[in-house]
C-alpha cells in the first residue's frame, strides 16, 4: 500500500516519478538500518549410511541415520556484501560431515552426533549449534530413535 500511494503522486496533473522515488528510497534507507537478528543454516534431512551400535550386526553391517543441523550466526556483512568469503559455506560443511560419517565407525550415537556437532560448530562465526541424529527402525514400533546435541559459543 505505501508503495502504490508513492506512485499516485501528482504535480500539476502529471505523476510525479521523482518525488515517489525519493520518498521510496528514504523508505528503504530507513528500514535497511534494522538490525539483522542471527542467520539460521538448516541442513535439513541429511541421508547417509554408516556403522553405528554395539550389537554384532551393526557392527557387520552399515545402517542409515538422518542427519539434521542447524547454524547460528552473523551474516550481517554477507548480506551486503553478497560475496561468498564473508558466509558461512553450508556446502564444504555438509561433504565434511558426509566423509565423517561414511568413513568412520561407532559404537554410539551419542559419539556420532558429538563428532558431527564439532563440525558444525568449529568456525569461529558461528554462536550456536545444534545437530539431531535419527537412527531409523533402531526399536522394533517405532520410526527411529534420535539424539540431538547443542552447544552456544559466548
Amino acid at each position: 500500500m505505501f508503495v502504490s500511494n508513492l506512485a499516485d503522486s501528482t504535480v500539476d496533473g502529471k505523476r510525479d516519478t521523482k518525488s515517489a522515488k525519493l520518498k521510496q528510497k528514504t523508505y528503504q534507507q530507513r528500514n535497511l538500518k534494522m538490525k539483522l537478528d542471527l542467520a539460521t543454516i538448516r541442513i535439513k534431512n541429511l541421508r547417509l549410511r554408516t556403522y553405528v551400535g554395539i550389537k554384532q550386526d551393526e557392527i557387520d553391517n552399515k545402517q542409515d541415520v538422518i542427519v539434521n543441523v542447524r547454524i547460528n550466526y552473523s551474516a550481517e556483512q554477507a548480506t551486503n556484501s553478497d560475496q561468498m568469503d564473508d558466509a558461512l559455506n553450508y556446502r564444504t560443511i555438509t561433504k565434511r560431515i558426509i566423509n565423517l560419517v561414511e568413513n568412520q565407525r561407532f559404537s554410539l550415537l551419542e559419539k556420532l552426533t558429538s563428532d558431527i556437532l564439532a563440525i558444525a560448530s568449529e568456525h569461529a562465526w558461528v554462536t550456536f549449534a545444534e545437530v539431531e541424529v535419527d537412527k531409523p527402525h533402531a526399536l522394533r514400533f517405532a520410526d527411529s530413535v534420535s539424539l540431538c546435541l547443542s552447544c552456544s559459543k559466548a
